[in-house]
């Protein structure tokens, strides 16, 4: 037999089944397209996912900044209202320890941020509540027209009440005429010291005037004296 001839038969066969001299297996295409189609719906779900958190932080910060413009808006306007009830101005800064809590509370993101900012807008709700409950009992707090009645009206009533005192004590006679000339011009020293008085009473804010009701002061400072001098001569017409 010739020395290079071919060998045939088996033992080729485990020479090349030695040497690793295989043939590949052939991939079905439907299993690859199948795992293509998998690993495609997984990234595009990862990036629905990434967009939607992005949108979330986004519409997070944007209300954030909205709440923030409103929180400072009604801080400053609850300032200046302690302010003029005589609150001291450092009491109104937070403390070190305040803003360090505050800044560990709103670590968490634009989410955690917009949190905050709706708590501190729910106290400072609650804190302009308690205000204006306490302001509802201070005069000064009042409609201008009821706040100047408290100064004008004593004041317009007291010179009536001691004419007629005058009347009952000593019937007709020269005191009661004499009680009526006295009153004669004292609506206009009523209106006089009621206009010193509410400036002494009420403070205005210092961009504000005080409104101390001009003619609705004088109205009330001659309805009583004008009633009394009336009676005073009514009285002394019929003795």
């Amino acid at each position: 037999m010739d020395p290079i001839a071919t060998v045939t038969g088996p033992g080729r066969q485990r020479a090349a089944a030695a040497t690793g001299d295989a043939t590949p297996r052939a991939v079905d295409p439907s299993t690859a397209w199948t795992e293509y189609l998998a690993a495609a719906r997984q990234l595009d779900g990862v990036r629905r996912g990434a967009a939607a958190a992005a949108g979330e932080q986004a519409r997070s910060a944007e209300a954030a900044r909205e709440e923030l413009t409103v929180v400072r808006t009604g801080l400053a306007s609850q300032q200046e209202r302690l302010r003029e009830l005589g609150v001291p101005a450092i009491s109104l800064v937070p403390s070190p320890p305040e803003l360090t809590e505050a800044a560990r509370s709103m670590a968490g993101g634009p989410a955690a941020v917009l949190a905050a900012l709706r708590a501190a807008r729910g106290w400072a709700e609650a804190a302009d509540a308690a205000l204006a409950a306490r302001r509802r009992f201070r005069p000064g707090s009042w409609p201008a027209r009821a706040r100047n009645l408290l100064v004008y009206g004593p004041f317009a009533l007291l010179v009536p009440l001691i004419q007629v005192v005058v009347l009952a004590a000593t019937g007709v006679g020269p005191a009661t005429v004499a009680a009526l000339i006295c009153g004669l011009p004292m609506p206009a020293v009523v209106f006089v010291a009621g206009w010193i008085g509410i400036g002494r009473l009420f403070r205005a804010s210092p961009t504000e005037r005080l409104d101390r009701t001009v003619r609705f002061g004088v109205l009330v400072c001659l309805v009583p004296a004008v009633l009394a001098t009336v009676g005073l001569l009514l009285a002394l017409l019929a003795g």
